[in-house]
C-alpha cells in the first residue's frame, strides 16, 4: 500500500509591514487544511500593528472553514483594537461574503468589500 503524500502548502502567505498597517497577501486556498497557518500568522500580527489587510488577489479557493477563519480573525483583532480589512476579492469570493452576508462585517458596507484606494 502507497502512504498517502503530504501535501505541498496549498497557501503561501506574505508579510509586507509597515507603521501603519501589516498586509498579508494570501496565495492559493484557505481551506480546513490552510485555516491554521492563516490563524496563527494573523494572530501573532494582532498586537503589532493597528490594522492587518488581507490581500487575497491570489485565492483562488475558500470554504466554510476559511470563511470561519477570517470571521475568527475579525473578532480577535476587533477584541485587540486592531482592525481586519479584506482586499482584493475575485468575483467568487464576493459573492461568498455577500451569499453568507459576512460582506457587511467588513468596513460595515458590502460596498467597500474588495475595495482599494488608488
Amino acid at each position: 500500500m502507497a502512504a498517502n503524500p503530504v501535501p505541498i502548502s496549498e497557501l503561501s502567505l506574505e508579510t509586507i509591514r509597515s507603521s501603519e498597517e501589516t498586509i498579508v497577501r494570501c496565495t492559493g486556498k484557505i481551506n480546513s487544511n490552510t485555516t491554521a497557518s492563516l490563524q496563527t500568522t494573523v494572530r501573532g500580527l494582532i498586537p503589532e500593528t493597528p490594522c492587518i489587510v488581507l490581500d487575497l488577489t491570489d485565492v483562488s479557493y475558500m470554504d466554510s472553514s476559511g470563511l470561519g477563519a477570517i470571521v475568527g480573525l475579525y473578532l480577535s483583532a476587533k477584541r485587540q483594537h486592531c482592525r481586519l480589512e479584506l482586499i482584493n476579492l475575485n468575483q467568487r469570493l464576493k459573492e461568498l461574503f455577500r451569499l453568507t452576508k459576512l460582506a457587511s462585517v467588513f468596513e460595515g458596507h458590502d460596498d467597500f468589500l474588495g475595495w482599494t484606494p488608488d
